[in-house]
């Protein structure tokens, strides 16, 4: 067997190469593993920028403050009816009246009867002075005149209860009689709708009603088509009996009287937003940003500048629901930046980026 001689710098040399090739592949991996994960484009929000008092939507219906039927105190037969349905009318104006004959008849003998009281009286006190009659019989006598004065005045408050008249400015919602009618005492004649104040009646749950608490508290604007506005609404009353079922309070708001539009007609719909009072504390906050960990903790993930880069920091905050929808949180730093949805795919510390559309921008 033959014996080839070892070239030893030669081996040497790939030795070297071998080594060398190991080392780097050694570095190349370390590297890798010591290489950051990149940022994580997440939607970011800034809470109690728009925080604005909240705000519910109604459908409600427009009401005259009361509506009457009026009627004569006295009964005859109607000769005059100046009644259009829909007519404006202002307070004072005369809608209608009976057949004035018989109450003038009555005045003239009501008239006639004092004069004659008033003279049996003035003759039995001048009888009662002189002694000749007794001073009982000039008392009756004058107890006679004061009735008689009586009756002439009822006679002359019937005789005006002929006319009917509008006690306030209204719309005539209807006419109930024709002229040439005969009514009693009491009947209804016609039906006015009092406008002095315009009224817009809205149903509130009795939740939100609970939520307000004071409706005085809360801003009513309403919204008619065909009418600028909105409209603004000052709250009037509440009425207290509800449905059986809804358990819904009718709230009764007033329309400004510089925003009365002619063909602001009762009956007409109307869409009637109410601002509710602010809470007093906290933030208000979507409910995807909230992150529940164990034992019930809340958390908000913030996104804080860490040199050059973003990272995600877990700020734990107390969570209330006020109105039994809007989520708000107590603990937040002022004019923190926080993550809007998904916080719960993100560890503390881990990088972040904001998510503009399809551009991720970070800093």
């Amino acid at each position: 067997m033959q014996n080839h001689p070892v070239d030893f710098k030669r081996f040497l040399a790939m030795s070297l190469t071998a080594l060398s090739l190991l080392t780097s592949s050694a570095q190349v991996s370390n590297a890798q593993d010591r290489a950051v994960p990149p940022p994580v484009p997440v939607l970011t929000m800034r809470p109690g920028e728009d925080d604005k008092a909240p705000d519910r939507m109604f459908y409600g219906r427009v009401a005259a403050r009361a509506t009457v039927d009026l009627a004569f105190e006295v009964g005859g037969r109607i000769v005059t009816l100046d009644a259009v349905e829909g007519q404006r009318i202002a307070a004072g104006t005369v809608l209608a009246a009976l057949d004035p004959a018989p109450y003038e008849r009555a005045v003239a003998r009501a008239e006639l009867s004092l004069d004659q009281a008033e003279r049996a009286f003035r003759r039995a006190d001048t009888l009662a002075a002189r002694d000749a009659a007794s001073r009982a019989r000039a008392d009756d006598a004058e107890t006679a005149r004061d009735l008689a004065a009586v009756d002439l005045r009822e006679a002359r408050d019937a005789r005006s209860d002929t006319r009917l008249v509008a006690p306030f400015d209204a719309i005539l919602a209807k006419r109930i009689a024709s002229v040439g009618a005969l009514v009693s005492t009491g009947e209804p004649v016609v039906r006015l709708q009092d406008m002095s104040e315009l009224r817009i009646d809205v149903e509130l749950p009795e939740r939100l009603l609970g939520r307000i608490g004071d409706p005085q508290e809360a801003r009513f604007e309403a919204e008619i088509h065909g009418i600028d506005g909105p409209l603004d609404l000052a709250f009037r009353e509440v009425r207290t009996e509800t449905g059986e079922i809804g358990q819904s309070y009718t709230v009764s708001l007033a329309v400004a009287k510089a925003d009365m539009h002619p063909w602001l007609l009762p009956g007409r719909s109307a869409t009637v937003r109410a601002y509710l009072p602010k809470a007093e504390t906290g933030v208000a906050v979507p409910a995807t940003a909230v992150v529940t960990r164990g034992e019930g903790r809340h958390f908000v993930v913030a996104v804080e500048p860490d040199g050059d880069a973003l990272v995600a920091r877990h700020l734990p905050v107390e969570v209330t629901i006020p109105d039994g929808s809007t989520v708000r949180v107590e603990g937040l730093p002022a004019n923190a930046e926080i993550v809007a949805v998904g916080g719960h795919l993100l560890e503390d510390g881990d990088p972040v980026s904001r998510y503009d559309g399809l551009i991720a921008k970070a800093e």
